[in-house]
């Protein structure tokens, strides 16, 4: 059976920046869930930040600029926590890796999580295109990435494996 990584505030802990979750209310998600698939992680809290959290954004690039060393993350008071950021990845990718997921469904617009749009580093509410820094990692180990807005391509992608096998 195919395991999707997830975002634990989509399952519903409260663990984002602010204390919330957000959760996924969707039919397929629960199906998913009762099914055992879903393997929640914050990389966030796992990579040592508390809850809540200073807001966070990349300032300089996106995930992969963070990765190439070219960008940083930094709270709204300017404090670096591209250390955490980069752990939470690796243990992010590193989780995924244990428990054989290779779909990870994330928070969209997250620092972190992000795989469509992130914020643009300015703490102005400016969302710009990119990916989040461990969404960059997970990609880059060839682990497919979606945001919670594209739960139907997830499923088509989960069938698509198990059908095929590979």
């Amino acid at each position: 059976m195919e395991r999707i990584l997830v975002s634990s505030c989509l399952a519903g802990r409260r663990v984002r920046y602010d204390g919330a979750a957000k959760p996924v209310g969707a039919d397929l998600f629960e199906r998913w869930r009762t099914e055992g698939r879903l393997v929640p992680f914050c990389p966030e809290v796992s990579g040592g930040l508390a809850v809540p959290r200073p807001p966070a954004e990349i300032v300089g690039g996106d995930g992969h600029a963070v990765l190439d060393g070219t960008a940083h993350v930094r709270t709204d008071a300017g404090e670096d926590v591209t250390t955490e950021f980069l752990r939470g990845a690796r243990l992010a990718l590193d989780t995924a890796r244990r428990s054989g997921a290779r779909i990870a469904l994330l928070k969209e617009s997250s620092p972190s999580c992000g795989s469509d749009r992130i914020y643009d580093g300015t703490f102005t509410g400016t969302a710009m295109p990119g990916d989040g820094v461990t969404t960059a990692l997970l990609e880059r180990a060839g682990i497919r990435v979606f945001s919670e807005d594209d739960l139907d391509a997830v499923d088509a992608l989960l069938q698509t494996l198990e059908a095929t096998g590979s």
